[in-house]
């Protein structure tokens, strides 16, 4: 599976430890930025990433900041794209399964280095189940396409 990180300068560390985690397990992994420590506007990251996934260039993305909250604001102006902010294991899986959430978002100030490889990896291993969240992921992409079609 490709995926496509990307952080502020807060998380910039924290993605670091997070892409060798995740190569060490077989992914591919593509690097929007922040390369360095130094202060970046985290929106311009968070719509890179989220385009990149609306376009096909991976399968998911995962965006990293110092709460998670503004990349997965910033990442949800990008239509098409569902972004979650997850801290716990059970949000984490629901993120995918209930809404087929394709960038997981997490806070470096927030949570530790090893909660987010075990939410990585359980956001990872989850697919959507459809069903009953099906008609809700519909009419989340419903409003997606109308606003797109007013702008």
């Amino acid at each position: 599976m490709k995926l496509i990180v990307g952080s502020d300068e807060a998380a910039y560390d924290f993605k670091e430890k997070i892409k060798e985690y995740l190569i060490s397990e077989g992914y591919e992994i593509v690097d929007k930025g922040t390369y360095d420590g130094r202060p970046v506007l985290y929106p311009d990251i968070a719509v890179k990433v989220a385009q990149a996934v609306a376009d096909g260039e991976a399968d998911r993305g995962i965006l990293m900041c110092g709460t998670g909250i503004g990349m997965s604001i910033s990442a949800n102006k990008v239509p098409g794209i569902r972004a979650a902010v997850c801290h716990d294991c059970y949000s984490a899986e629901r993120a995918r399964k209930s809404n087929n959430a394709q960038i997981l978002c997490m806070g470096a100030r927030v949570i530790g280095l090893e909660l987010a490889k075990q939410l990585a990896d359980i956001w990872l291993a989850s697919d959507f189940s459809g069903g009953r969240s099906q008609p809700k992921v519909d009419r989340i992409s419903y409003y997606d396409d109308l606003y797109k079609k007013q702008n």
